[in-house]
């Protein structure tokens, strides 16, 4: 008996509407591909890695997302967000036909949670499923204790997101205001690039500062707007 349905969002699933087609890939073209795949293969898996903010999650979600508009059944689930002995999530996911599972360097060297997640690739494969991981660190790098564990991550494909340039970096927060319903102007993404903290998630944060405070006071998004909220200068 499964314990969710892999069709409905947990509260455990980040509220992302961002799809495939709108992930900027810029020299992650390959790795954007091999998520199609996924996305559309049986008996297939991916161990992706990258750091905070390179976006693992919105591949993720949008992998589920196309695989559900395919047909499929499909789950994401981040174990970020669950307790360290919560492993109970895992069980009933085998049948699903893509599991997604995102910051998985958080239980590595939990014995519960490494035996558990072990045992559920057994059983997922049995069932020819398809398993996107995604890790904060390379595979080699997860100080897991269970060696059995390591092998079955590295099953499929590895594959490592690399950073994006400050075109692409600019065009993902033009796409992320455009999302939030603001516009980013150039000159704007261009002040954050040059004055503001250059990791992705800082500078999407950025702009949803900028979001609220044009919503709060009913104001275009400008550098001046920028400069009064963010004071980066």
């Amino acid at each position: 008996m499964e314990l969710f349905s892999p069709q409905i969002p947990l509260q455990l699933e980040p509220r992302r509407t961002g799809r495939l087609e709108d992930f900027v890939a810029g020299p992650n073209a390959a790795t954007l591909a091999a998520v199609q795949g996924i996305a559309r293969d049986a008996d297939s898996s991916l161990y992706l890695c990258g750091p905070s903010g390179s976006g693992k999650s919105h591949l993720l979600n949008a992998a589920c997302l196309a695989a559900r508009e395919a047909g499929l059944t499909a789950f994401y689930l981040g174990l970020r967000r669950l307790p360290a002995d919560a492993t109970r999530p895992l069980q009933g996911l085998e049948a699903v036909q893509l599991v997604c599972l995102d910051d998985v360097q958080a239980i590595a060297g939990n014995a519960a949670w490494e035996e558990a997640l072990f045992h559920f690739i057994n059983r997922h494969r049995a069932h020819r499923g398809s398993l996107l991981v995604a890790s904060r660190e390379r595979l080699s790098a997860l100080p897991l204790g269970l060696p059995d564990l390591a092998s079955r991550l590295a099953w499929g494909l590895r594959m490592e997101l690399q950073p994006l340039n400050d075109t692409d970096k600019a065009e993902v927060m033009r796409r992320h205001a455009e999302s939030l319903g603001v516009e980013l102007p150039g000159e704007v993404s261009d002040y954050l690039l040059r004055r503001g903290q250059r990791g992705l998630a800082q500078l999407l944060g950025a702009v949803e500062r900028l979001q609220q405070a044009a919503f709060t006071d009913k104001r275009r998004i400008t550098v001046p707007l920028a400069r009064e909220v963010l004071r980066l200068d």
